[in-house]
C-alpha cells in the first residue's frame, strides 16, 4: 500500500495537532531544500531514515529491448536514497 503527500500531511497533521495547510507547507518545504541541495552536488542525510545524494554514472552500451539493437548511453547523473538504521529496521 502507497501513502500519498495529502495522506502524509494529514497524518502529521493529526499527529501533531498543525493545521493541514501549515504542515503541507513544512512538506513542501523539506523536499524544496532537499531538491536544492542534491541538484548542487551535496549530500542530504537525515539521521537513522534517509540520505540523498548525488552520483556520476559511465558511458555504457544498451539494447533497445524492441529491436535488441545496442545503443549509447550518455554518462550522466542519478540520485542516490539510501535507507538510514531506523528505517531499515522498521521494516523487518
Amino acid at each position: 500500500m502507497a501513502i500519498t503527500k495529502t495522506e502524509l500531511v494529514a497524518s502529521i497533521a493529526s499527529a501533531t495537532g498543525e493545521s493541514q495547510a501549515t504542515v503541507g507547507r513544512v512538506v513542501d518545504g523539506l523536499f524544496s531544500a532537499v531538491t536544492e541541495a542534491v541538484a548542487k552536488g551535496e549530500k542530504v542525510t537525515i539521521p537513522g531514515f534517509l540520505s540523498f545524494e548525488t552520483v556520476a554514472t559511465a558511458a555504457r552500451t544498451g539494447r533497445n529491448p524492441q529491436t535488441g539493437a545496442e545503443i549509447k548511453i550518455a554518462a550522466g547523473q542519478r540520485v542516490k536514497v539510501t535507507a538510514g538504521s531506523k528505517l531499515k529496521a522498521a521494516a523487518k
